[in-house]
């Protein structure tokens, strides 16, 4: 499927909820697949409806061991990765659970060649549905929570864009070529940032 690019006026809508009829549907079971895979052929680790033009509250989140079986080991643990199963979210309600600011950077398929370093809730829970109309309860801490944000803001009609430190806006290029390896310290060192960051108690990460 073809992942729609930011100035597309379905990214920055908000997403109508599906009701339990709409959700056992063939249609949306179909388009579950179809988002499966086409996130998979990207490669990425979650995918909004909004992306490939359906404004609708629906996401897809994987992520395989394979995505970051290479990257260095105190690199994945200081983001707390780890594998994550492939499952549906749908109608999400997101409370943060640990307001602990986290920063960086942070890329998306709908803003194709870009990254930048973007603060996240570190713990949040999410109330939903699954991809058969169930009730479901996910905690997540890490770069799991931080996928589930980035896709909850797609279906609220936002981007990291708009959560982004502008300073730190580059192309995935640049970043494999000067930043690549730094830490986040560092990096906001050698911007001239300062050291605080966004915090997440107010904000629209709540939502």
């Amino acid at each position: 499927m073809k992942i729609v690019q930011t100035g597309d006026p379905v990214l920055r809508g908000a997403a109508r909820e599906l009701t339990a009829a709409e959700i056992r549907s063939r249609a949306i079971q179909e388009l579950v697949e179809r988002m499966r895979d086409t996130m998979r052929d990207a490669p990425g680790v979650g995918l909004a409806a909004p992306q490939i033009g359906e404004s609708i509250q629906l996401a897809v989140v994987e992520d395989r061991e394979e995505y970051f079986r290479g990257a260095d080991p105190a690199s994945t643990a200081e983001r707390e990765r780890s594998a994550v199963p492939f499952h549906v979210v749908i109608n999400p309600k997101l409370s943060v659970v640990d307001e602990e600011p986290v920063e960086f950077f942070e890329g998306c398929l709908s803003v194709s060649g870009f990254v930048a370093l973007v603060p996240r809730a570190r713990a949040v829970r999410v109330e939903c549905l699954d991809e058969r109309g169930r009730p479901a309860a996910i905690e997540a801490r890490g770069w799991y929570a931080r996928i589930l944000q980035h896709e909850i803001d797609h279906l609220h009609g936002r981007l990291y864009l708009d959560r982004m430190e502008p300073r730190s806006f580059m192309t995935t290029a640049s970043h494999s070529r000067f930043w690549r390896g730094q830490t986040t310290r560092e990096v906001r060192a050698a911007l001239g940032l300062h050291a605080t960051i966004w915090r997440a108690r107010g904000s629209a990460a709540k939502r």
